[in-house]
């Protein structure tokens, strides 16, 4: 049993960490049931316009109560919606959680935060491409939304996590 203590010390991290970060991010949430969304969801949904905006790609945002949801509207025609689940804050929850699980001081908070911020960074770019593909090429929307894009957030979850472990978390040190 002592050869599984480290191994245990982890998961029992992960776990600790995980259920305490969704725990917090379900009482924000809960704040904000009665609203079309949640204000971090709203401020996403505001970059992927202002992205798809610079590109060429006019977009306004209409609030749909009904839907609990951000429609865009891209260049007239309604492509996509953004709703609580799209905003990566989930994603970023189980990130931290598994980069902390082998926490290695003051480089775990450094690297969990430059993480978070690559993966807003393309889950914004995912959602504009999304948009894009709606708008452009109808025929895709299925794979894109159902398979293309889940894998590139959750791809890059996992380059993240094995940059982590590789590089950091079980790299040995010199004590010369």
């Amino acid at each position: 049993m002592k050869d599984f203590l480290p191994v245990l010390k982890i998961l029992l991290r992960f776990v600790v960490i995980y259920i305490v970060l969704v725990l917090l991010y379900q009482f924000y949430l809960n704040t904000y049931e009665n609203e079309v969304v949640d204000p971090f969801t709203r401020w996403v949904a505001k970059q992927v316009a202002f992205l798809q905006n610079v590109l060429g790609f006019p977009t306004v945002l209409v609030d749909s109560l009904k839907l609990h949801s951000v429609l865009f509207q891209t260049s007239g025609k309604f492509t996509t919606r953004m709703v609580e689940g799209c905003n990566v804050f989930s994603v970023a929850i189980l990130f931290t959680a598994f980069v902390f699980a082998f926490y290695k001081g003051a480089k775990t908070f450094l690297f969990a935060l430059g993480g978070i911020i690559l993966l807003h960074i393309l889950n914004i770019s995912r959602i504009v491409l999304l948009n894009i593909i709606f708008l452009k090429y109808p025929q895709y929307e299925k794979i894109g939304h159902d398979y293309l894009f889940p894998a590139i957030i959750y791809g890059g979850v996992i380059i993240l996590w094995l940059v982590w472990i590789q590089v950091f978390a079980l790299k040995k040190t010199d004590k010369s």
